[in-house]
Parts: structure tokens; C-alpha cells; sequence
């Protein structure tokens, strides 16, 4: 067996979007995907609309929480992801050479939780194929 491919998922404040990516790549692709987020600016704390929108789909977010990029930049990943473009166009130079892939959402922040569940579901459609692809034997790097 081998071991799961880290993905690091990159937003501007990780409080949204970040976050429910992270959440559903770690549940959709358990095992073959070990996932992070971080932001750009992280928001001081994850948005309520994330959290209660990844809870009634029955995912965890007990280990949610908002890290600066920074903090984990020298870590070794198999792929970058970017779900903003703000984060896509400050996106910075890592260490060493890794795939990138940009995949934008729209920002529910201070939206009704319908918005929430929305990005969701349209990460659970888009994304979480989109990385299984990339990092499938063979994919560009």
C-alpha cells in the first residue's frame, strides 16, 4: 500500500472554502489523499457557515482551523490547490518544485448557510475529482 498524497489547499482568510476542502478531500479520498489548508490571511477563526454546512453532511470538523501558510510552506506536498483567486495570484514560491492546480469557488463568507451548503456540494463535484485526477499515475506535473 502506499502511502496517501498530501495536498496543502490554499484560500485567502481559510475560514470557507479552504476549510470544507480539506474536510471532504481528507473523507472523499481517504487513504489516498492526506489534505491541509491554509490562508494567505487567515481569518481569525473558521466561519460558522463552514462548520455547520460540513456537520450536516456529516463530516468531521473537530480538527478545523485557520493556519497561515507560513506555518507550513516547508512541508512537503504532492499538490498545491488554490480555491481563490486572490490566493492563485499570491501563491508563492515553495521550496521545492510541486504541481499546482487552480479550482476557484465563489465566497459564501457572511452568506446565509444555503450559500455554504452550495460551495460545498460544488467542491464535493468539482474538486475532489479535479485532485484525484492530478494526482493520478501519470498526471502533468
Amino acid at each position: 500500500m502506499t502511502a496517501p498524497k498530501s495536498v496543502l489547499v490554499l484560500c485567502t482568510g481559510n475560514s470557507c472554502r479552504s476549510q470544507m476542502a480539506q474536510a471532504l478531500l481528507n473523507h472523499e479520498l481517504a487513504g489516498v489523499v492526506r489534505a491541509a489548508s491554509a490562508g494567505i490571511r487567515p481569518q481569525p477563526k473558521v466561519a460558522d457557515g463552514a462548520i455547520e454546512a460540513l456537520r450536516l453532511a456529516g463530516l468531521p470538523t473537530h480538527d478545523l482551523y485557520p493556519k497561515d501558510l507560513d506555518t507550513l510552506i516547508d512541508r512537503h506536498f504532492d499538490l498545491v490547490v488554490t480555491v481563490c483567486d486572490n490566493a492563485r495570484e499570491a501563491c508563492p514560491v515553495f521550496p521545492r518544485p510541486v504541481p499546482k492546480l487552480h479550482v476557484p469557488f465563489h465566497d459564501p463568507h457572511g452568506e446565509p448557510l444555503e450559500s455554504f451548503v452550495r460551495v460545498r456540494d460544488d467542491i464535493r463535484a468539482r474538486l475532489v475529482p479535479a485532485v484525484r485526477e492530478a494526482l493520478a499515475p501519470g498526471a502533468p506535473a
